[in-house]
């Protein structure tokens, strides 16, 4: 397939086939195959939203699925007005486009202007919410009631629910300073090593993202005290592909800092139970407050809660949106569906 790539213009988006686990492609037979344009600008919280919807429409249809790279500067508005995406020449028409972050926003329009297909849009666009065909929101965000809109709980991902494989650790996801929360190094340390120190479970894995101070995990480590207990850090760096939600399966419980909601609903997706590290609010923003739901209705339990002795319980619901996502576009424009 590298001949997509060399045969379009250099100044021009590349294109290039999206392989899934062989575990993941749908066993269905007789019925024809959809194409689906995933179009990624890179950024891991992104990708895995759209990639997660991607692997739960696999679990259901017959898809061939390509990767569509953007960015900001590589969008032409003029090409929107000419119904014209050089990226898409050699690729077969598309039944659905699918795109997370803004970048993704003007290119989906562009697709379906050239070529046909639906639109879907993850998390609120930047333009109108109706020039899309479906857009993927989380509540948080208080999104408008319309036909178009679908209002998730959190943010897709790839992570699934599997209770087969054996539970022999405990997991710890760090998020680092945000526009929503405040970072105390020290104050993220100190909680880490006491759940380490308290916990039953003797071997931990923790892995960090892209906003995690340099130093941290240095930190970490020389607080962690006490005889037999082992901590891993894996830096997010090293954290490929489904390295999450391989290890979500292996563990026991998660500890995720307040402010990363889409480790927390990573978390949550696996099943398992789910505890919160402190990190102070900087106000009361609509992502703190979807926080704040998740701890009353006990989905969550926040660390001040479990050190005075409240033990965590599993999430009281499934969490599975992008399977819910995935429903829903089957039923308008699946099999059944001769309108694609």
């Amino acid at each position: 397939m590298s001949v997509l790539r060399r045969g379009l213009p250099a100044r021009s988006l590349s294109a290039v086939p999206h392989a899934e686990p062989a575990a993941n492609r749908p066993v269905q037979s007789g019925i024809p195959r959809r194409v689906v344009w995933r179009f990624t600008d890179g950024k891991p919280g992104h990708d895995s939203q759209s990639l997660g919807l991607v692997r739960a429409l696999q679990a259901r249809l017959s898809l061939e699925v390509f990767d569509v790279p953007v960015s900001r500067t590589s969008v032409r508005l003029g090409d929107l007005v000419r119904r014209r995406l050089v990226a898409g020449d050699l690729l077969p028409d598309p039944w659905l486009l699918v795109g997370a972050g803004h970048a993704t926003h003007v290119p989906l329009l562009q697709a379906r202007r050239a070529r046909g297909g639906r639109t879907v849009v993850i998390m609120s666009p930047g333009l109108p919410r109706s020039w899309y065909d479906l857009c993927i929101i989380p509540g948080h965000d208080n999104p408008p009631s319309a036909d178009n809109i679908l209002v998730t709980r959190g943010s897709l991902n790839t992570v699934r629910r599997r209770s087969t494989l054996e539970r022999r650790q405990g997991m710890i996801m760090i998020g680092g300073p945000s526009r929503h929360h405040h970072w105390d190094n020290h104050a993220v340390a100190d909680q880490i090593n006491r759940v380490i120190r308290f916990s039953p479970y003797r071997h931990w894995i923790l892995t960090t993202s892209r906003r995690t101070p340099p130093g941290l995990s240095r930190l970490i480590q020389q607080h962690i005290h006490g005889p037999n207990r082992e901590l891993e850090i894996v830096s997010w760096h090293d954290a490929h592909g489904d390295w999450v939600d391989q290890q979500l399966a292996c563990s026991t419980c998660a500890w995720v800092t307040e402010d990363s909601v889409s480790m927390v609903y990573e978390a949550l997706t696996s099943g398992i139970p789910v505890g919160l590290l402190a990190v102070p609010p900087r106000r009361n923003s609509r992502v703190v407050r979807g926080l704040q739901q998740l701890v009353s209705e006990e989905q969550v339990l926040p660390f001040a809660e479990w050190i005075a002795g409240k033990p965590l319980q599993r999430p009281g619901q499934d969490f599975n949106e992008a399977e819910r996502a995935a429903v829903l576009i089957c039923e308008q424009w699946g099999p059944a569906s001769s309108d694609h």
